[in-house]
């Protein structure tokens, strides 16, 4: 029995880094049938046979999880957008950050494709002062690459957005020694294709990083939603107000007499294209019930 970290699945195959070596190992049957699929990312316990298949044999408790990308255990997500081809689109952004937040991730905002638009700086405003961390990226010349670097160390991260945005052209640039495909954008359909088949870590600079299968926006929404109860507490410029509205437990922080967040707002403290994306997250799960999404 030895521990490890699974670093790649494919085609009913695990691949677990010890601190030896890489194994290839099967799952045990048991999981199969408490429905419990091992993923890229998580701690696990092996048993290695000279003779036979390695195996899985247990999988430690996950901090947390994704279904699409299928990863565990992250403690940060690059959420990488570009300011153009494809154009950004705060409304997306911001159902990943909320998502990122309710999962325990610390979400980081990569803006891409600088040297081709210089509209960026309003974004950067907007998600600096909402208390992010905001890094901006010239794939061209590789501007924003050592900042992305040098916050993986001993991190597991993952890159996420809209295929086209450059996360794999970024991970390029940001270590050489990866060989990821990358791919053009569509300029009929204004988005990239798919190049990246798999989820798989990669060993960068004392820490993990995924790199996710061409995953768009549509893809998350279907698998993760955050409850009205729990969004407010997903957009982190809300929090220093939430105590102090007028109705704590009824309000929906959206045009409710006596709202401190609703205040904040109109004193330009909460930005208005950031309470856009909270409404309109909110209109759509505030008739959800918590059962309906077991």
């Amino acid at each position: 029995m030895t521990d490890g970290r699974l670093i790649k699945g494919i085609g009913g195959f695990y691949y677990v880094e010890t601190a030896e070596t890489i194994y290839e190992c099967k799952a045990r049957g048991v999981f199969r049938k408490k429905k419990i699929t091992p993923l890229v990312g998580d701690l696990v316990s092996i048993t290695v046979n000279e003779n036979a298949e390695n195996t899985i044999n247990e999988i430690k408790e996950r901090k947390n999880s994704l279904v699409r990308p299928p990863l565990a255990n992250l403690d940060q997500l690059f959420v990488v957008t570009s300011i153009c081809d494809p154009a950004i689109n705060t409304f997306v952004l911001d159902r990943i950050i909320a998502i990122a937040e309710y999962k325990g991730i610390e979400p980081i905002i990569v803006i891409t494709k600088i040297d081709l638009d210089n509209s960026y700086n309003k974004y950067y405003d907007i998600y600096k002062n909402a208390g992010f961390k905001v890094i901006l990226c010239d794939n061209t010349s590789g501007k924003g690459a050592d900042e992305v670097r040098e916050l993986l160390k001993n991190k597991v991260s993952a890159f996420t957005g809209n295929t086209g945005v450059g996360k794999s052209s970024l991970l390029n640039a940001i270590d050489s020694r990866l060989s990821i495909e990358t791919g053009q954008t569509s300029k009929k359909l204004g988005r990239g294709k798919h190049t990246t088949r798999h989820c798989e870590l990669y060993k960068i600079n004392g820490g993990y990083v995924a790199d996710t299968p061409g995953f768009s926006a549509v893809d998350f929404e279907r698998c993760e939603r955050v409850l009205k109860d729990e969004l407010p507490y997903c957009f982190r410029e809300f929090q220093p107000y939430l105590c102090d509205c007028k109705f704590q437990t009824n309000c929906s922080h959206i045009n409710d007499k006596g709202c401190a967040v609703v205040k904040a707002l109109n004193d330009g403290l909460i930005s208005q294209e950031r309470h856009n994306s909270y409404t309109a997250l909110y209109n759509e799960v505030k008739d959800i019930k918590e059962w309906e999404l077991k």
